[in-house]
């Protein structure tokens, strides 16, 4: 006879029989955004950012699948979007190797999931369009010694890369489009945890002290087999849309959480060069650029577990910007079941927007999520 079992700090419900078990869950995220530029016209909206179901499911002992796909709108396009879609194995050690489409161990904010951020949307230093890997698919190891104050995390992946002058574009392979970079990556992140593991989840509902601290690197070169956005001569024939030939990237990043406060910073730097040397335009000046952003997020509960007031200060700069691109946010989160069930307010205020002196915009977002 099945057991039906469910526990929310694990999301999902999960249905059993024996060492078998499937599970099923997902996440709805309603969002309004209005943006407001300076000497432009306002515009909103309202749409599910996320439809985000999965299913988990295993018929044999440290083996487990999982695939998830996106059904909501972001960057103005509503495409169904493979996310997680991978198999692992589970060591009697605790080290996982997993196969298929997997998050490529690079940024603690990229790795916090969607669901667990304090502000609406992530920052720069947690953005796939601004160096961060995102999904990748690839295999992917990953282990922590027995007191889980210390893990770490390497893969390697099959890479691609949206072309674009403004962007260092991180796409999936398994939602390809014909004109992606393609290229093998490499790279991993090992953390410290001195007061136990902390969890990658924002937010400090237990009141309980905790701190990480992180160091990630990763290596992508382009193979050759699609760039057709640079000729035979290796000028590019269209500089807006420039193919690139190489990214590393570097993270340092830490936490900490407190008696309901609640702090993440981190620091990237990406070095990116396009095939065409001559390019300038966008992020790339004569071929290249050298992108770095930081990020500072600190939040209070103010209410234990109810409700969060929470700020953040971050920036993004690179060769070819005439200044940096600053952003101030300010918010609030009422937490009706923790992160399942929450509310979310959050102000941002954009000053130089892709790095041009004067080009201001102000955003609202508004969000409610359910999380099963």
């Amino acid at each position: 006879m099945a057991a039906l079992s469910s526990a929310s700090v694990l999301a999902g419900v999960t249905y059993k029989d024996g060492d078998s078990y499937v599970k099923l869950g997902g996440r709805i995220q309603l969002q309004y955004h209005k943006a407001d530029p300076d000497g432009g016209q306002a515009t909103d909206d309202i749409f599910f950012r996320r439809l985000r179901p999965y299913i988990e499911g295993s018929l044999h002992p440290n083996w487990k699948g999982k695939f998830q796909w996106d059904m909501g709108k972001a960057e103005d396009t509503n495409e169904i979007a493979v996310k997680d879609a991978y198999m692992q194995y589970k060591a009697e050690s605790g080290v996982k190797v997993s196969l298929g489409n997997y998050s490529f161990p690079f940024s603690r904010e990229y790795l916090t999931s969607s669901k667990y951020q304090q502000l609406v949307e992530r920052t720069f230093v947690g953005d796939h369009n601004y160096g961060t890997p995102d999904r990748q698919a690839g295999v992917y190891v990953e282990g922590m010694n027995a007191s889980k104050t210390f893990d770490w995390a390497v893969g390697l992946a099959d890479g691609r890369i949206d072309p674009d002058d403004d962007k260092i574009d991180f796409e999936p392979a398994v939602n390809n489009n014909s004109d992606f970079n393609q290229g093998m990556m490499v790279g991993g992140r090992v953390s410290f945890h001195p007061f136990g593991y902390l969890k990658m989840k924002q937010g400090d509902f237990s009141g309980e002290q905790k701190a990480t601290v992180s160091l990630g690197a990763f290596s992508w070169s382009n193979d050759d087999d699609n760039n057709t956005r640079t000729s035979a001569a290796g000028v590019a024939t269209d500089v807006t849309r420039p193919d690139l030939d190489s990214v590393t990237g570097l993270e340092l990043s830490g936490a900490y959480r407190n008696k309901g406060f609640s702090v993440d910073a981190q620091y990237n730097i990406f070095d990116a060069e396009t095939i065409d040397a001559s390019v300038t335009s966008g992020l790339f000046r004569n071929g290249e650029t050298e992108l770095t952003s930081f990020a500072v997020e600190g939040g209070y509960m103010v209410i234990p577990s109810t409700l969060e007031l929470v700020v953040g200060l971050s920036s993004q700069d690179a060769d070819n910007y005439t200044t940096a691109w600053d952003r101030t946010e300010f918010g609030a989160n009422w937490f009706v079941h923790k992160h399942d069930v929450k509310f979310q307010l959050t102000l941002r205020q954009n000053e130089n927007v892709d790095g041009q002196q004067g080009n201001d915009l102000d955003e609202v977002f508004a969000q409610a999520q359910y999380v099963f």
